[in-house]
């Protein structure tokens, strides 16, 4: 099983993931667990305060030092007691290193881990020199908090576990997994607003119908996003899906 841990201001945002879908499943399953940690419990002020003005002035408020990294302290105790060797603290940040598949392929190496959701301003600086392994950012824009992008990098991570998808293929054919975007799928009916199933799909011929999904792909890519098109060297592969199963 996987531990997770979040360190946030709205552990109730997190039910998004544990009350629905693959992710909510997953966690019924034991795949997982997801713990929330409230920095404000960990004030030491009768106002539990957890924010205060910046160091050279400016505008916003910068979350302050002691709470997060006591929460974040408790959430390791709490890992190491149910038997977490490999564990690393992640800061939600503009700041760094962009989400991609890979990088959530390699965080499933890990048996656990801590999220910090930032508010406001951000966080003390001191807090990522003490506390901090990696700052994954989702993109160039700009959120009210850490907390979204935490969820995302959890469903991405989550899904990839084993036992939280029934259909393990399903995964590894998914946008990016294979470094291509996904091909075009279709059901019932055959015929929608005189829009027609392509025929190799009723074809039956299971070799056809992955040679086209794998040209389809290719195209895709190539046509939407050259950037990954060209980053990966994309070169028509029949490789079996089998052969990617971790």
């Amino acid at each position: 099983m996987k531990r997770f841990d979040v360190v946030t201001l709205f552990p109730e945002m997190f039910a998004a993931l544990t009350q629905n879908g693959i992710t909510g499943r997953a966690e019924d399953r034991g795949v997982y667990d997801l713990v929330c940690w409230n920095p404000r419990e960990f004030a030491t002020d009768p106002r539990k305060t957890i924010d205060d003005r910046p160091y050279g002035g400016g505008a916003g408020m910068v979350m302050m030092p002691a709470p997060l990294v006591n929460a974040i302290d408790a959430a390791k105790k709490r890992q190491l007691g149910s038997g977490v060797k490999a564990s690393k603290t992640i800061y939600l940040s503009p700041q760094g290193r962009v989400l991609t598949q890979q990088l959530v392929e390699e965080m499933t190496s890990f048996d656990g881990l801590v999220l910090l959701s930032g508010r406001y301003e951000g966080v003390d600086e001191r807090v990522i020199e003490e506390r901090v392994d990696l700052e994954v950012s989702i993109g160039d824009y700009v959120l009210s908090g850490g907390e979204l992008p935490a969820m995302v990098l959890l469903d991405s991570l989550i899904r990839l576990l084993p036992g939280a998808v029934n259909h393990s293929e399903s995964v590894i054919e998914e946008s990016h997994s294979l470094g291509m975007l996904e091909y075009p799928h279709y059901t019932r009916p055959e015929v929608f607003k005189g829009r027609r199933v392509p025929d190799v799909l009723l074809s039956g011929h299971h070799d056809q119908i992955k040679h086209w999904r794998n040209e389809q792909s290719i195209s895709r890519t190539r046509l939407r996003r050259p950037d990954l098109f060209q980053r990966e060297s994309l070169i028509p592969r029949e490789t079996s899906t089998k052969s990617k199963c971790k």
